[in-house]
Parts: C-alpha cells; structure tokens; sequence
C-alpha cells in the first residue's frame, strides 16, 4: 500500500537517508522515494500508516 507524507524539518541528503532508514527499521523491505524540495516522502508497504508516521518522527521529523 502506498503511503504518502508531507515532512518538514528535512533539508540535505543526510536528512531523506535519516527518514529513509527511520522507515526501514519499521519495515525493511518498504520502498521509500523522498523528494526534499517539496518535502514529500512517499513509502510502499504493508505496515500501519500511524507506524511509519511515528518512525519518521521519532528521527526527529515532522510527518502529516
């Protein structure tokens, strides 16, 4: 299932592999496409939305 976010607070390329890896610790397997001028991170997987939201936040990310 495909999930999309808006994430503020991302800046660099540091910044999409810090969300890219918060995402891949909840699944491994997730497909993960930032786009850092617009702040959109789109992820491919099976896990609960409320899931990934939390991850990309607790690497200190604000996702909606």
């Amino acid at each position: 299932m495909s999930q999309k976010f808006q994430v503020d607070g991302m800046s660099c390329s540091h910044c999409a592999e810090s969300v890219t890896q918060a995402v891949r610790q909840v699944d491994p397997e997730a497909q993960v496409t930032v786009d850092l001028p617009t702040g959109h991170v789109d992820v491919l997987t099976h896990q609960p939305r409320e899931d990934i939201r939390l991850a990309i936040e607790n690497a200190g990310y604000r996702a909606a």
